[in-house]
């Protein structure tokens, strides 16, 4: 009991000496032990997530002092993620590393920094991704670039970003474990503006560049490895093979065909090129898995959705994630234009519990907010009222995400919106599995006699204005 104590005493200081910015201190650990830590500033719930590929291995609470920390007696070299939700960045771990993150939840991105031992190889992954992430911002206009000054700009910037990690890959000496990731992120996002180009060029200036391509354009895709699952989970891997498979799958598309079937035609291409180039099971069963959810996940078609289903059924041999996908499947046929609304259970302003079959009556627009998207919650409910005013026979329903009344209440009583039922979800599972709500931008229609007119449609689409006639 006393050498307990005094280990959880030993703990605590090293972990007030790192919060209060001391990062030339290390962790003294054995071959089994890994410390993970920090502090998390303006937090918008009181835990942070662990995770390995994708599964969560711990729920850290924040103490009084928005501090976390946990000890690991046994914790396996490699790529982790932790999670402050909604937000999430990745932690690499070798053999005896021990690390603490201090992060800002107002601006989680910018504020993330690593100390302790494996501190250096951290903050080089997040520069690396803070360089890709401001690159963004500058590429909208080098997607203008004719073809031969778009390939001088990116091939500089890659060997601007080459020798930066070179230099320090060189310095560091990381494992080449590490370097699996470290290289990624280096070259995907590279690769991404290639395969984005030719698509956003026609877009922006209306010229199909793809026949002028030279041979070698994507000759990058030859020497890739599709089969590493230490790559599955890992954000710029995902990011390029999204564009990639969609590139592939526009070349072979029929531009004939209506939005809705070149839509079916593409993603149903995307399965079958993934079929062909993964050969591993494991990755190929989480790469149909991201095509079929973002599939069904965008606006519905839902005759199609069974043909996208049948085809995502054939190839898929994971039973368990397969089970998922059919279950969203069947959720979203059950929302096909007639139909009425499934029944989920509401929260009003009093507290008191109510049926959606109540509150959803004759011609109404249902939409969805939550506390941590102010500017969405502001926005969407002065787009609501200004539609409002030209529709009135429409009802217009907002219903909260969040659990917590008291806060949902505070944050409605600084405003003024008239016209509006405010609602609260009473269960977000119920909300999701039912009503298939995945993205906050997400509307339903009714009919005047209360059947859905359509459950997947967004107010600020600028043909939002057609469902409601």
């Amino acid at each position: 009991m006393h050498n307990l104590k005094v280990f959880k005493i030993v703990s605590f200081s090293i972990f007030s000496l790192f919060l209060m910015g001391s990062c030339e201190n290390k962790f003294k650990n054995d071959n089994f032990t890994a410390y993970f830590g920090g502090e998390v500033t303006n937090p918008l719930n009181r835990y942070v997530l662990f995770l390995k590929d994708n599964k969560v291995i711990d729920t850290i609470p924040l103490d009084r002092n928005n501090r976390f920390f946990k000890k690991f007696d046994s914790l396996a070299p490699g790529l982790y993620t932790f999670k402050h939700e909604p937000e999430y960045q990745y932690v690499y771990f070798d053999k005896n590393d021990s690390i603490m993150v201090r992060m800002n939840s107002n601006d989680f991105d910018e504020s993330v920094v690593f100390c302790g031992r494996g501190e250096e190889k951290n903050n080089f992954l997040m520069e690396m991704y803070l360089k890709n992430e401001e690159d963004k911002n500058k590429m909208f206009t080098v997607f203008d670039y004719d073809l031969n000054k778009f390939n001088k700009y990116i091939d500089s910037a890659y060997t601007s970003r080459k020798n930066y990690y070179t230099t320090k890959k060189e310095a560091l000496k990381w494992s080449d474990e590490f370097d699996l990731y470290a290289l990624a992120s280096l070259d995907f996002p590279y690769y991404t503006k290639k395969e984005i180009y030719p698509v956003i060029h026609e877009i922006r200036t209306g010229e199909n560049v793809s026949q002028k391509l030279p041979k070698n354009f994507y000759e990058y895709r030859d020497e890739i490895d599709y089969n590493n699952k230490d790559l599955t989970n890992f954000s710029p891997f995902v990011k390029y093979l999204t564009y990639m498979l969609n590139n592939m799958a526009l070349e072979k598309a029929d531009e004939k065909a209506s939005e809705e079937d070149k839509a079916l035609d593409m993603n149903i291409t995307k399965l079958n090129i993934a079929d062909t180039l993964f050969k591993n099971p494991e990755i190929k069963n989480t790469i149909l898995d991201n095509i079929a959810f973002a599939y069904l996940l965008e606006d519905q078609h839902i005759i199609n959705n069974k043909k996208f289903l049948d085809r995502y059924n054939q190839l898929s041999t994971d039973k368990g994630n397969q089970n998922e996908i059919i279950k969203i499947g069947n959720a979203i046929q059950m929302l096909k234009n007639g139909n009425p609304l499934p029944k989920v259970s509401l929260i009003d302003l009093n507290g008191e519990s109510v049926s959606s079959e109540d509150v959803v009556k004759g011609k109404c627009v249902i939409f969805f907010w939550t506390e941590n998207a102010e500017s969405h919650f502001e926005t969407v409910h002065k787009k609501a009222m200004e539609l409002k005013a030209k529709y009135p026979a429409y009802t217009f329903i907002a219903v909260n995400v969040d659990d917590n009344q008291s806060k949902w209440k505070t944050n409605l009583s600084k405003y003024k919106f008239s016209d509006i039922e405010e609602f609260r979800v009473k269960d977000f599972e119920e909300l999701k599995q039912k009503w298939v709500i995945t993205k906050i931008h997400r509307a339903i229609t009714t009919n005047a006699d209360g059947t859905i007119n359509n459950a997947f449609v967004n107010l600020f689409d600028v043909k939002f204005i057609e469902h409601l006639k």
